[in-house]
């Protein structure tokens, strides 16, 4: 008989990616398995999920007041009903799989009353409260990161897409180029700030552009949504090629010899899979986790990591231009990122999953 699998976290693509990889991964194993997310009205996933095939039931949001506050008084009454909604769409479930943020702290409580199996996911390398809570409750917990401080953790990888999982990069390279406007045979250096860009990776390397030109480097450059990039006497190099966001993340991991950019948990996931080498400069608010997630692959050789301040032109004259100069070197920080790096983690937790419902699992 085939499963039936609820899914819970939702509010960002951090913990949206992973869930709807995996539910691709489930399906592909069996495609009547029966997936359902939950999610609330107000996160991404109210888009994301109906978007890529999947139910969604919305369930009330639950903030949990870090600090003393007037919210504090309606925090039980606002996590009964939360727990009384997972538990409605938990009943008759196999299998639950929490990824983590607002929506999953509930679903695990649900999960546990029902005497539902649950598996944790946690994307990055210190973990959100949500998942301490349910990795107390639940034997199957995976982590993307080794060294992460959950009970139980097995280090399985983060979820990515297939667009990025089957990527080869050596086989696309010079046609991911022409078809981003690029040069197919310049070192190529990737810089991206994510959706939402990055001011300081913007104000850096306009001011660097002329500088990496004049070394024999073009550059992709995504700038984020609304933003652009100034350079120095306001004149832009040629081979500096500035888009607000790319699509196709692909075509720009094929077409780099090197990336700059944060490190979040799906940053670095996907750049060691794809074996690139890369500077991560972390987001320098939050609790340092960004900090976290990179720190393992720079120890293993994968990649540099740079603070926030630290990230300027004398940094990029010092230090990432003699890399990119070092064909050597890039090899090698490749080599060590793709060692490091997880291609399978869908079918990983998929096989997690299976176990967790009594079904044994495969590989």
């Amino acid at each position: 008989m085939s499963l039936s699998v609820v899914l819970a976290g939702g509010g960002t693509t951090g913990h949206i990616a992973p869930l709807l990889a995996l539910a691709d991964c489930l399906r592909r194993r069996d495609p009547a398995t029966k997936i359902t997310a939950l999610g609330t009205a107000e996160g991404l996933e109210a888009r994301l999920v109906p978007a890529a095939g999947y139910d969604l039931e919305l369930m009330p949001r639950v903030p949990m007041p870090r600090k003393p506050s007037p919210a504090l008084l309606h925090l039980p009454g606002n996590l009964k009903a939360a727990i009384d909604a997972a538990a409605a769409v938990l009943e008759g479930a196999d299998v639950l799989v929490g990824f983590g943020g607002y929506v999953s702290s509930p679903a695990y409580l649900a999960a546990r009353r029902l005497g539902v199996p649950f598996v944790v996911h946690e994307a990055n390398a210190s973990p959100g409260l949500a998942n301490k809570l349910g990795a107390r409750f639940t034997p199957h917990v995976a982590v993307t990161f080794p060294g992460t401080p959950l009970r139980h953790a097995q280090v399985i990888g983060l979820p990515l897409r297939r667009q990025i999982t089957m990527l080869d990069r050596d086989s696309q390279r010079e046609t991911a180029r022409v078809a981003l406007g690029l040069k197919p045979n310049q070192t190529t250096l990737f810089v991206t700030g994510g959706s939402l860009g990055a001011q300081r990776l913007n104000e850096t390397f306009g001011r660097s552009a002329w500088l990496l030109h004049g070394a024999g480097v073009q550059v992709l450059h995504t700038a984020g949504r609304g933003k652009t990039v100034l350079f120095d006497d306001g004149d832009q190099p040629p081979n500096y090629l500035v888009t607000e966001y790319l699509d196709r993340m692909d075509l720009a991991y094929a077409a780099a010899d090197m990336v700059v950019c944060r490190s979040g948990a799906g940053n670095v996931s996907e750049v060691t899979a794809l074996g690139l080498p890369a500077a991560y400069v972390p987001l320098p608010i939050g609790n340092g986790e960004q900090r976290h997630n990179a720190e393992p692959v720079v120890r293993a050789g994968g990649g540099l990591l740079v603070d926030n301040d630290a990230c300027d032109p004398i940094w990029v004259a010092n230090t990432l231009l003699p890399i990119l100069n070092d064909p050597q070197r890039l090899w090698a920080m490749g080599d060590a990122a793709a060692r490091f790096g997880i291609r399978d983690a869908d079918e990983r937790l998929a096989s997690m999953v299976e176990v967790a419902a009594g079904r044994g699992g495969h590989r």
